[in-house]
């Protein structure tokens, strides 16, 4: 008896089903396997003399608790080793799906039930993965958006699905077992594409099915283009797949066929080809156009070129020898001085016409040639000062220019600035009242520009006439008055003002007069040329003796940046700044003064700022000297070939002070470091 009780026991603990005794009056729980436990969280302990509904939750929902022989499997399932689904619950919470059994016994006069109960989670999951791959395959081979035709070794349609029908034009009866794919399909395409695997691969390939799935066969994924002949004989431009199907034992049984319309795709391609074909003839045309309109544009200024000299000389001529009857001897008489002063009042003005009218055609055909350099506004206003006064002491105008404490340059071409602001003194003292009043105003506008304006005390214009403003030809309305003009002036002011990348405006109240403006972007002025054998030095702050000084070589052409850092190492009485205009002169200031850092500027007159790091590693005494790249190269392929190029740092352009300090203390930490290092190896 007792070891038959040790092997139920045994029997209770090893068994991978949960099992579970209920009291049948009480429907509590009597007994609990391990399995049991492991299956819902719960130890024995917490489980025995509690409701069977706390573990499967619809007995808890009004289930009595001696319904358990509901669940009591019948005959036909106990044969089969089934019992019935339910949902169990865990002592987390967690819901799962289960099968219970239940059975009925009696001991010791007492009615139990008997639960077996397995978690069939797993086997919900594989249902449900299988139903998902057969939902997919029956979608596959019943999708109507492309065909799907599966053979057998030999060739023969086994499968042509609902896609193959509809695009083919056969019902699946008239293919099957009957066909292979390549009956179906262009001949000469097969045919060619035999030849082409035969010579790629060099094997002779018959031009029949097998050439369709050759690749395939071999292992080697093939997608091709192939013609299809439907039903009714017409064509269809297929993109086909081929797949070879094996079994466990990698043996072919057949292969799959899976083919998309590719009609849409050529219309698409045959119109891109088209677009692409109507580009390039448009190309062309502009192309030609362009040559053309070059030739035409050479030719005019062949033409102008050639004009201005014939009328050039012949005026030459007319102005000369008026002034010298104006001033020959005897005098003329008034009559003759009259017609004298038409003569050379109609010459000047003839003058004027040819070069505005030149200048405007230089510019509109690209052909002016802009010197830009820094150019200083005090100087610009004494010339033009010197050059309107006689005109506008003629008039009786008074003009005030502005003067300037401290220097001003602009970024523009010093002859073309003038030309501008001479044309709208002219103006502002040409249609000024009697007596009136002409003032040039210099005032900085938007950050890093000047604003240049010419304010008169005319009659102003009316907004219609605004509007009208720097077209050419266009006098506004002038043509009656006795002023002369030409009607371009205005225009060349505003091409030449843009080509120097400046604005160009104006402001006007009737009866108060116009306000003229240009804005022209600030420079920094030139610097003098330093003597070439001496390196340029800053003016240092006096240093306590007990304060070690540090040199510093910023090798850099660019007059405003070296003057930017002057500035910021002027900030600091422990450094001395020596300064070097290109790359051979750096090189050669470092060997004769080894600086404790080097600032490296890397476009360069001559060598670049990387080969002059190059020469400086290679030589002994400088190669320790630690390098910091200080560019306006800025992008960060620029900046990591910098560094693996061998500068100590990188710095870009425009400068972070704070950055460029501290880079600063970096490096000099650094050379210190390294003079250490130097001395002790020295002494050992």
């Amino acid at each position: 008896m007792r070891d038959s009780t040790a092997l139920i026991e045994a029997i209770l603990k090893t068994v991978v089903d949960g099992i579970i005794t209920l009291q049948a009056r009480s429907g509590r729980i009597a007994t609990v396997n391990p399995a049991a436990e492991q299956m819902f969280g719960y130890s024995a302990a917490e489980l025995i003399g509690q409701d069977f509904g706390l573990l499967i939750p619809e007995l808890a929902q009004g289930q009595s608790s001696a319904s358990l022989e509901h669940y009591g499997a019948s005959p036909e399932a106990r044969a089969l080793g089934l019992g019935r689904e339910v949902v169990g619950r865990r002592k987390d919470g967690s819901a799962f799906p289960l099968e219970i059994a239940s059975s009925e016994m009696w001991l010791g006069g007492q009615r139990y039930f008997t639960g077996i109960l397995r978690d069939i989670t797993a086997r919900k999951q594989a249902d449900a993965a299988l139903l998902k791959a057969g939902a997919l395959q029956s979608a596959i081979f019943n999708s109507a958006n492309f065909s799907s035709i599966a053979t057998d070794a030999r060739g023969v349609i086994q499968i042509f699905n609902v896609g193959a029908e509809h695009m083919l034009g056969y019902s699946a009866a008239e293919v099957l077992n009957r066909i292979t794919p390549a009956d179906i399909s262009d001949p000469a395409e097969v045919i060619a594409r035999a030849r082409a695997l035969s010579l790629e691969l060099g094997t002779p390939i018959a031009p029949g099915f097998e050439a369709l799935v050759f690749k395939a066969s071999r292992g080697i994924g093939d997608v091709y283009e192939l013609t299809y002949i439907r039903k009714d004989g017409s064509r269809l431009p297929a993109e086909v797949s081929v797949t070879a199907l094996r079994d466990p034992q990698d043996s072919i049984i057949g292969y799959l066929l899976i083919g998309t319309d590719n009609t849409e795709r050529q219309r698409v391609a045959a119109e891109r080809a088209l677009l692409d074909q109507l580009l390039r003839d448009k190309n062309a045309e502009l192309e030609s156009a362009r040559l053309v309109a070059e030739r035409a544009n050479l030719a005019k200024s062949d033409f102008l070129s050639g004009m201005s000299h014939e009328l050039r000389t012949p005026l030459s001529a007319i102005l000369g020898f008026a002034q010298l009857i104006e001033s020959g001897s005897p005098q003329p008489t008034l009559s003759q001085k009259r017609s004298i002063d038409q003569i050379l009042k109609a010459g000047w003005y003839l003058l004027e016409l040819i070069n505005e009218i030149l200048d405007l055609a230089l510019i509109e055909s690209g052909k002016l040639s802009l010197s830009i350099e820094p150019v200083s506004l005090t100087e610009v206003m004494y010339e033009c000062e010197a050059m309107i006064e006689p005109q506008a002491l003629k008039r009786g105008i008074s003009v005030a220019f502005c003067r300037f404490e401290t220097p001003y340059f602009v970024r523009a071409d010093r002859t073309r600035v003038k030309q501008i602001l001479i044309n709208l003194l002219s103006n502002a003292i040409k249609y000024n009242k009697v007596g009136g009043r002409v003032s040039v105003e210099c005032t900085p506008s938007i950050p890093g520009s000047m604003r240049i304006s010419v304010r008169d005390t005319g009659a102003g214009l009316a907004p219609e006439q605004l509007a009208q403003l720097f077209q050419p030809f266009n006098r506004l309305g002038q043509k009656a008055n006795v002023e002369e003009g030409t009607g371009i002036g205005l225009m060349v002011c505003k091409r030449l003002v843009e080509l120097m990348g400046g604005v160009i405006g104006v402001e006007s109240v009737v009866g108060k007069g116009c306000v003229f403006w240009i804005e022209l972007d600030l420079i920094s002025g030139p610097e003098a040329t330093a003597h070439a054998a001496e390196p340029t030095r800053v003016a240092q702050a006096q240093v306590s003796g007990d304060v070690p000084v540090h040199t510093v070589l910023y090798v850099e052409d660019n007059p405003a940046n070296l003057m930017l850092v002057e500035d910021l190492v002027a900030r600091r009485p422990d450094i001395r700044l020596l300064s070097a205009r290109d790359g051979k002169r750096g090189i050669e200031i470092a060997r004769a003064s080894l600086p404790d850092v080097i600032l490296m500027d890397i476009n360069l007159p001559g060598i670049s700022g990387v080969q002059a790091l190059r020469i400086l590693a290679e030589d002994p005494t400088t190669a320790p000297i630690p390098v910091v790249a200080l560019s306006a190269n800025a992008i960060p392929r620029d900046i990591e070939k910098g560094l693996q190029a061998g500068f100590f740092r990188y710095l870009t352009k425009p400068i972070k002070v704070n950055e460029f300090m501290d880079t600063l203390d970096v490096a000099l930490k650094f050379a210190r470091a390294e003079l250490v290092r130097a001395a002790r190896q020295d002494l050992v």
